[in-house]
């Protein structure tokens, strides 16, 4: 009686009754349990490594923003890095409120859903169960939630770099709210929830397809939507500070071992061998760069390396439980070499891709998705060559597809709705000034 005397209460606003409103249904949800995984042994070398994996993992978002945050103008910086920022909040609360429910609750539809996982209220005290060399052992329940998580959030904060430099902060945050939930969700229980239709045929050991090719897709729709740059290309755009983009690089390539090797869900033998290829691949991608500017260009750059280094770890993302370390040698290596072509071909046709999302995630991501196939390291029960090429194929399409018409579909709804891109006046003054009121460095003028 007394919470219907508190939403019938006139004095309450509506937005204070939706609340209290919302306050009751979590209250009436009722809290079903899972299989009873008590009794399994605690698995505490796999817990600690996902533990810090997890730290690892959510490293790489601070190590994204300075990536960006270097690439661009210094009236953006501030800006741009704030998008990451913003997706490590926004994207942080939907996935335990709902996102992991969707994402990894039983379901063979469009998206799973779990009342366990709703606000993570079931799994606080709970055993996962996992398999170790063949024994059931467990981990709790809520470092995989977490694991998973830290990957919901990176997803959306690499889009921001295909538009970076001319988008509206609110827009920008209606718009991986609502991207989580509708493109990163789904493809996740598609290919990693027990249910999904990929699962189990397509191979995404970490996120190529789930991951880097949907990111890369829903910039390229973005960007092009959206427009160029004002003065792009004819204005020159320096990056604003490449010392900044250059240990950006390095937390990435830290944080991947994290986001590969903790894939594993492990502490073993497949966990040391998805480190070692990803850091192989990481070296491969950059030494192939640096070799593709020294006969191109005549001398190497440092915006060329960390192109090379981000090239090959994306490249390894899709493989890196399942190739040899050839493999990984031979997807760092080609991936450089079709990233660096994408580069060139985007000059050439005129979209603006503000920091290469597509033709550095989206292209890599497919490279490694679909070159995997070609270095799979022999395993039991393995379908034949072609079987695989095809469930590769299928896995990349249906990424491409359902993230690049789901993400044209949001960016064109958000900018009728809240005008998405900034005006010119906005944009020539600065993201940093006109939408944060704030100076990367200060009161100096650097531009």
């Amino acid at each position: 009686m007394n919470i219907l005397n508190t939403l019938s209460n006139k004095k309450l606003s509506g937005l204070n009754r939706l609340w209290a409103l919302a306050g009751v249904l979590v209250l009436l949800v009722p809290e079903f349990a899972h299989a009873d995984t008590a009794e399994l042994p605690v698995d505490t070398g796999t817990t600690a490594w996902m533990l810090i994996s997890t730290a690892l993992v959510l490293l790489m978002v601070p190590g994204l923003a300075m990536f960006y945050g270097g690439l661009v103008r210094t009236k953006n910086v501030i800006g741009t890095m704030m998008h990451s920022f913003a997706a490590m909040a926004i994207v942080g609360v939907l996935w335990v409120v709902v996102g992991y429910a969707m994402a990894f609750g039983p379901g063979t539809g469009w998206a799973g859903w779990d009342w366990d996982f709703f606000l993570l209220r079931g799994i606080e005290s709970k055993l996962m169960e996992i398999d170790v060399n063949g024994e059931a052992r467990a981990i709790p329940w809520l470092v995989f939630a977490m694991f998973q998580g830290k990957f919901a959030i990176i997803t959306p904060a690499l889009i921001s770099g295909a538009f970076a430099e001319r988008v509206s902060f609110k827009a920008y945050c209606i718009f991986i709210a609502l991207w989580s939930l509708l493109v990163y969700v789904p493809l996740c229980h598609w290919v990693w929830s027990a249910d999904g239709f990929l699962t189990g045929k397509a191979i995404d050991f970490a996120g190529g397809t789930v991951i880097h090719i949907s990111a890369g897709i829903a910039g390229l729709v973005s960007a092009i939507y959206l427009g160029a740059r004002r003065g792009y290309p004819k204005t020159a755009m320096h990056p604003s500070n490449l010392v900044m983009t250059m240990m950006g690089a390095g937390l990435l390539w830290v944080g991947w071992f994290g986001f590969n090797a903790g894939s594993s869900v492990a502490s073993g033998l497949q966990t040391a061998q998805a480190l070692t290829v990803t850091q192989v691949a990481a070296a491969a991608g950059a030494f192939s760069w640096i070799l593709i500017e020294a006969i191109h260009h005549k001398k190497a750059t440092s915006l060329g390396l960390v192109s090379g280094i981000l090239a090959g770890l994306v490249a390894i993302t899709p493989a890196a439980g399942d190739v040899t370390v050839v493999g990984a040698l031979a997807l760092g290596f080609i991936a450089s070499i079709i990233c660096y072509l994408a580069i060139i071909l985007k000059g050439k046709l005129g979209y603006d891709d503000s920091l290469d999302v597509f033709g550095i995630h989206g292209v890599a991501g497919i490279v490694g998705a679909i070159g995997l196939t070609f270095f799979l390291r022999a395993a039991e029960g393995r379908p034949e060559f072609g079987t695989q090429l095809w469930y590769q194929t299928e896995g990349v399409l249906v990424s491409l597809g359902y993230a690049g018409v789901v993400s044209f579909i949001l960016v064109f709804v958000i900018d009728k709705l809240f005008k998405f891109r900034l005006t010119d006046a906005e944009e020539m003054a600065g993201m940093d000034h006109t939408v944060h009121a704030e100076h990367a460095y200060g009161m100096l003028n650097l531009d």
